[in-house]
């Protein structure tokens, strides 16, 4: 596991990158995990940026990135915001990774954004609660089992207003009966 001042360095010279570019971003991920379930370990940070604002600045970003620590590929980025998929940066003196996704996996996601401390003294926007749990409900359907916990611990926290957006943005994501399951499903193995 990473050093919390890790994750905070990686984040904070990424988010000024981001932000010196305009380009609205917010956290997604493990680190929703955490500020709205239950604390866990994470490997990375995964942030959901604007990529029409990405496209529209994508030299001058490509340019800052190439004067920063990040280790990157210049044509896998080029691609992933093309496509609207996923690339990484890695934090060379950190030693840690940053997952970039090039598109909103909920629709509408990120301006729906929350801002909250996320290190003492730093407020960043992050995936709102609903969203979170329904992107992590959109990753079970692909397979990821570490996020079957992380939704229904998202949900105990949740209010009922949070729970009803989220039945119904499940029904528009087709996925209304899996979140079912995986919300009757237990925290821990039974014998």
């Amino acid at each position: 596991m990473f050093p919390i001042d890790a994750f905070q360095n990686t984040l904070c010279k990424a988010v000024r990158i981001f932000e010196s570019h305009a380009i609205r971003f917010h956290l997604t991920g493990g680190i929703t995990a955490v500020a709205y379930g239950e604390p866990r370990m994470t490997q990375d940070i995964d942030i959901v940026i604007d990529n029409a604002a990405t496209a529209e600045k994508l030299d001058p970003l490509l340019l800052s990135l190439s004067q920063s620590d990040f280790l990157f590929d210049e044509e896998v980025i080029r691609s992933a915001v093309s496509r609207k998929q996923m690339f990484q940066l890695v934090d060379l003196q950190e030693s840690l990774k940053l997952a970039i996704y090039c598109r909103e996996l909920i629709p509408g996601e990120l301006g729906r954004s929350t801002t909250i401390e996320v290190f003492e003294g730093i407020r960043l926007p992050v995936a709102s609660r609903v969203d979170a749990a329904a992107s992590k409900l959109v990753w079970i359907s692909k397979g990821s089992h570490k996020s079957r916990r992380d939704l229904r611990q998202i949900v105990r926290t949740s209010n009922p207003a949070e729970r009803q957006a989220l039945f119904d943005l499940s029904a528009e994501l087709a996925l209304s009966k899996l979140l079912q399951e995986v919300l009757g499903e237990p925290d821990e193995l039974v014998e």
